[in-house]
């Protein structure tokens, strides 16, 4: 069976396997027989782009043309990201964080350094929103952190990635609709974000501590800041990956990550039946993969 997004591109098996393969061993994106139509709707403006005849076409231009595939990968990332995202989703793991794990985590640094000061603690704790889209889950860390006047008191370093360089623009502005506040109290809003037309800017303050960077989540060598991150948000991800990227994605994490470090994934996403190193554990009213 044949999926004609028009009369100049039709879709068959043959071709959507390849296209689809060479994604998912490219960016961990996996489309399965029954997104086929999703994965044409989402790249035939590509091909128009490109003035390219067939799908097969771009198949060639994504995996041996030297001179463009590199910029239009950039591109492809930015056709198929997902930027569903909003602040305070699934707060109950921010609130761990913010509550339960970094308090404990610097009462034993005190516990175990006689002498240690809040103040002098030398080395950042560094925490990584990966796949962040437009910005909203970083900025919400943020907020928790200064309300908890965690920020006011020990150095600590937000990172914050993703693949879609059309995402990380947005999120470099700090601009963002009403859609995106669904789940913020007014207060908290107010607080934090000045009304510019019909959007709401994000303070400078709290925007100033997010260092935003592209990176894709199976390349290492893209995520060379991943080091000594004890603190990572992958959430709602994985849904879109398979087992094997998502297998592979962990490994790099758990490699790179120190001891004590803490993994939070979206609510619908799990790792039990991949069997990794990571122990699964309630904190709070939120579950965690730690590394210990």
């Amino acid at each position: 069976m044949t999926f004609s997004f028009s009369k100049q591109y039709p879709f068959n098996e043959s071709i959507f396997i390849i296209i689809r393969d060479l994604i998912h061993q490219t960016t961990g994106l996996y489309y399965d027989e029954q997104k086929r139509q999703l994965l044409g709707d989402k790249l035939t403006p590509r091909l128009i782009a490109r003035n390219l005849d067939s799908f097969l076409d771009y198949y060639y231009l994504l995996k041996y043309d030297d001179l463009t595939a590199k910029e239009e990968w950039l591109e492809l990332m930015n056709a198929l990201a997902v930027p569903e995202t909003f602040f305070w989703r699934e707060f109950d793991q921010i609130q761990a964080l913010v509550d339960i794990i970094i308090p404990d985590y610097l009462h034993n640094c005190y516990q175990q350094k006689e002498g240690y000061i809040l103040p002098s603690f030398s080395n950042p704790l560094k925490i990584w929103s990966a796949a962040c889209s437009t910005g909203e889950e970083p900025l919400t860390i943020a907020i928790a952190l200064k309300e908890a006047g965690l920020l006011d008191k020990i150095p600590i370093k937000i990172y914050a990635s993703d693949a879609s360089t059309r995402s990380l623009n947005l999120a470099k502005q700090g601009l963002y609709r009403e859609h995106s506040f669904r789940n913020l109290s007014l207060s908290l809003k107010q607080k934090y974000f000045t009304q510019k037309d019909n959007l709401w800017q994000i303070c400078p303050e709290i925007h100033h501590y997010i260092n935003w960077q592209r990176a894709n989540l199976l390349i290492e060598s893209e995520l060379n800041f991943l080091k000594d991150t004890r603190f990572i948000f992958c959430r709602n991800v994985f849904i879109y990956f398979s087992a094997e990227s998502i297998k592979k994605t962990i490994e790099i994490f758990y490699s790179a990550m120190p001891t004590p470090s803490y993994l939070f994934l979206g609510a619908s996403e799990s790792l039990l039946k991949l069997k990794t190193k990571f122990d699964f554990q309630k904190i709070g009213n939120a579950f965690v993969y730690v590394k210990n």
